[in-house]
């Protein structure tokens, strides 16, 4: 797949004054095509945008780490909000790189060479997908900084905008949702969405529909509590066809030859970032037990999830034990041989695999939504929870028993509510850290998250607590920074969208538009 990113569009998406026009006519090339066939975009547009949220940055030290899904052993300044503005900078320009790469595809099928790469699938098809695949990229944006470039990022190329103004993330909302219905009614399931260069989906038209069918019911649900829309969005969705088994999960297969492998396997084995484990937070979630240092019970105490053994793997006690929650570096150095927790180096989970599968979206995740859309409906819930299970037990060559499915989804299903329909979606959610990261902050759950200040771990007789380096305002972190560079080269635009955060100011507690929540956990009483 290397070959084709060299045919990536990355022109002037990087929301500055750059002068782009005299660096594109720089870097023409005679010996180059002036038109790339568009299933090689859609290939190195799905390659790029996995390669850069699925690795040991902007997921591995950021968002798994939000989501206490991961910890880092060794550097723990990102786990405490302190996050390094040059990574902050690069990752906000290659998300929106990405965007670029989606919109040449559509602007392929639609101008003088559409003809050309219908022979690539129906053209209509094509442009579906890539919307199908901007807007899931846009909501990863969004989701992580707020108000952000969206409206008029199409018009820097198009009509020279150079400074492109911040939306509201309400208005983000709606357009992202209107994109998807858009796209979702032009595909036409007879023809193929794309003769080869499709990871995710290998063409099928099918099932990009209930893709973008399904993506339009998780935006729906994250505004639930502030668009009395929300239900009619989610109705839609199912009328016109959601994923209705895990065949229909939307996932980026990496290959095992080669160079092509994942980016979290290449980050841990390659480049030896070898720093990582799985957070105690999800570690005792799976192995059933509760929070002693905070007193913070377990819905299924004592109940062993048996996705444990794919989400991480044993130490050499044949205990799986987690990293804490981030403490001092140093002391977390210090827990790690204390604690026995398993060394991914010496013997890595399905996650570091060279072929992993990253999930965009499973059927599980769906069923969870409907869940919650039916007034927390059980049978929509235990078709999630086992849904998970199958498709990550699958994905690791079947390593679960049916029996044992059936004896973890009947231990679970005893009381079936805004809690345990969240906890069982966290849990699905494994290495898709941006999405449970915005569970966390949309639901206030799973509640054994160990927020500011909650005891983090005990050393010896000394406990230490969670103590970000950045304020926070006694939560998880809540947004992050709009990066500096925007500061300079986006100036006007980027001090109107700090002028709205509160207090004013570009910092990390600001909340989404759609975290509305009156305390820190929104039981039923808060909604």
């Amino acid at each position: 797949m290397n070959k084709f990113l060299k045919y990536i569009y990355a022109g002037c998406i990087a929301l500055s004054a750059t002068a782009c026009s005299d660096l594109e006519q720089m870097n023409v090339s005679p010996n180059n095509a002036s038109a790339v066939p568009s299933n090689m975009l859609m290939e190195g547009a799905q390659k790029w945008t996995m390669d850069n949220i699925y690795d040991v940055w902007f997921s591995g030290r950021q968002c798994l780490a939000y989501a206490q899904q991961w910890s880092q052993i060794n550097y723990t300044e990102e786990d405490r909000y302190q996050i390094r503005e040059s990574v902050n900078n690069s990752y906000f320009n290659y998300l929106y790189q990405g965007i670029a790469n989606f919109d040449k595809v559509i602007k392929e099928n639609q101008n003088n060479h559409a003809a050309t790469n219908s022979a690539y699938g129906a053209n209509a098809n094509q442009i579906a997908a890539a919307k199908i695949m901007k807007v899931w990229l846009m909501d990863v944006i969004t989701d992580t900084w707020g108000n952000v470039p969206y409206s008029e990022v199409a018009k820097l190329e198009d009509e020279g905008i150079l400074y492109a103004a911040y939306d509201d993330q309400k208005d983000i909302y709606t357009n992202m949702i209107n994109e998807l219905t858009e796209a979702v009614n032009m595909i036409d399931e007879n023809e193929v969405a794309f003769t080869s260069g499709d990871i995710i989906y290998n063409g099928d038209a099918s099932k990009w529909k209930k893709f973008g069918n399904s993506l339009k019911c998780r935006l729906a649900i994250h505004l639930s509590k502030v668009d009395s829309n929300w239900k009619t969005y989610i109705k839609e969705a199912l009328a016109s066809g959601v994923m209705t088994s895990n065949d229909d999960a939307a996932n980026f297969k990496y290959v095992s030859s080669g160079t092509d492998y994942c980016k979290l396997y290449e980050g841990y084995f390659v480049d030896r970032r070898n720093d990582f484990s799985l957070n105690k937070t999800l570690a005792d979630l799976l192995k059933g037990q509760p929070d002693t240092l905070n007193q913070k019970s377990h819905p299924w105490e004592g109940v062993v999830d048996p996705r444990l053994q794919i989400y991480s793997s044993p130490n050499a006690n044949g205990d799986y034990n987690g990293m804490a929650v981030a403490t001092q570096t140093g002391i977390q150095a210090k827990l790690y041989s204390q604690d026995k927790v398993t060394s991914w180096y010496s013997n890595p989970p399905l996650c570091l695999t060279k072929n992993f599968a990253v999930p965009l979206m499973t059927y599980a995740e769906q069923k969870f939504i409907e869940a919650e859309y039916n007034g927390y409906n059980k049978s929509d819930y235990e078709e999630g929870v086992r849904a998970s299970i199958e498709y990550w037990s699958n994905l690791a060559g079947g390593v679960i028993s049916a029996e044992d499915i059936d004896t973890y989804v009947s231990a679970v299903s005893g009381r079936v509510d805004a809690e345990t329909v969240a906890i069982q979606k966290y849990l699905d959610l494994f290495c898709n850290g941006t999405e449970a990261w915005t569970e966390i902050r949309r639901t206030g759950y799973p509640e054994q998250i160990v927020r500011p200040n909650e005891y983090s771990a005990i050393l010896g007789t000394t406990k230490y607590k969670f103590s970000p380096l950045s304020e926070t305002k006694g939560d998880i972190i809540s947004r992050v920074k709009y990066p500096t560079n925007e500061s300079t080269l986006n100036g006007a635009n980027w001090k109107a969208a700090v002028a709205k955060l509160q207090d004013g100011t570009n910092n990390y507690y600001s909340k989404m538009y759609w975290d509305v929540r009156t305390s820190t956990y929104d039981h039923p009483a808060n909604k």
